[in-house]
């Protein structure tokens, strides 16, 4: 009997088309003679799956079914690929630990913290040879006074982004104190992102991305890393989406010493932040110091064709389909 899938994709904020197109490229890799797959879309209106005629089905919120030609379908298991909340959040993943339903990613308490960037950095600050850029953290009730705990505590230039958004959705570099309140407030009015910003010093150095997952046996595999050049300022929404303004190498030109280093890392920071699945850790490699600097971790990260984990997953010299397999099987042998 084949596994029943949920294809858990949209979500309530800007990266919902992205997360739409990382759904469709999961079900083209998805084994057809092993999965029934279901692509269930989430938003803030409804929760509902469209069958291969157009038909509508809403989601049964009870137990996560869907009733489709006077037949209950119930799934096996979730492959949540929504960017943002509530689907990288923690809430969708309470959810179905409420309803005793599997799910290919993080926990919901691990989901919920890593959203927030400034906590997971206060988590991992102290894992050898990796380095955090020295921030603040503004909270919506010290917003009027937010420029000015800035300009006393960090140094120029800053990263200004939402403490819990994704695809540099509402980031701005700042080089002039001039330049801040206005991407202050770009960040804290950034849809569905908790009304928190980080303010960071800016890292100068080469940028990677580099995924991780536990496969079905338990092992973990540190995926080969991708660098990052960009035509634009930093790589921002524009760069991730827009074809042709950013140049990505995967696998990146590093040192075996250094891709030891950051395989370490990386297994550090899963295992500290007690990850599950696949997650992708995003870093600097600072020019002067050659010190690796922590950015962020995506716990749903991007799976298009053209995302950085598909890329590593090809480099590795595995097929798509099979990762994918993995991480299902991994979710389900993870709920007996």
């Amino acid at each position: 009997m084949k596994i029943k899938v949920a294809l858990i994709t949209g979500g309530y904020t800007g990266e919902a088309e992205v997360s739409y197109k990382s759904a469709s490229f999961v079900q083209s890799q998805l084994d057809t003679e092993k999965y029934d797959v279901y692509p269930i879309t989430i938003s803030l209106a409804s929760w509902f799956h469209v069958d291969d005629a157009g038909v509508k089905h809403p989601v049964n919120r009870e137990d996560f079914s869907l009733t489709v030609n006077e037949h209950i379908v119930k799934f096996d298991v979730a492959f949540i690929v929504i960017h943002g909340t509530p689907g990288e959040d923690g809430r969708l993943q309470g959810y179905f630990d409420m309803i005793n339903l599997p799910y290919t990613s993080c926990s919901a308490l691990t989901s919920a913290l890593t959203m927030n960037k400034g906590y997971t950095k206060a988590i991992l600050k102290d894992i050898p040879n990796l380095f955090v850029a020295n921030s603040v953290l503004l909270f919506e009730s010290g917003r009027k006074d937010g420029a000015t705990l800035v300009e006393k505590q960090l140094h120029l230039p800053y990263f200004v982004k939402p403490n819990a958004g994704g695809s540099s959705i509402g980031m701005t570099k700042v080089k002039t104190l001039e330049e801040l309140p206005l991407a202050l407030d770009k960040a804290f009015d950034a849809e569905n992102t908790g009304k928190q910003v980080l303010v960071e010093e800016f890292v100068t150095g080469r940028e990677f991305s580099q995924g991780i997952f536990r496969n079905a046996g338990g092992e973990l595999i540190v995926l080969p890393a991708t660098e990052v050049r960009t035509t634009r300022e930093f790589f921002d929404f524009e760069a991730k989406y827009i074809p042709g303004l950013t140049e990505e190498i995967t696998p990146a030109d590093l040192s075996s010493e250094q891709q030891q280093r950051a395989a370490q890392i990386i297994k550090e920071i899963y295992v500290r932040l007690n990850c599950k699945g696949m997650v992708r850790v995003d870093f600097f490699l600072e020019q002067e110091t050659d010190h690796f600097y922590f950015i962020e971790i995506n716990t749903i990260p991007g799976q298009t064709a053209q995302s950085f984990i598909p890329q590593q997953v090809r480099a590795y010299g595995m097929k798509e389909s099979d990762f994918y397999g993995q991480l299902i099987d991994a979710a389900l042998q993870k709920s007996l």
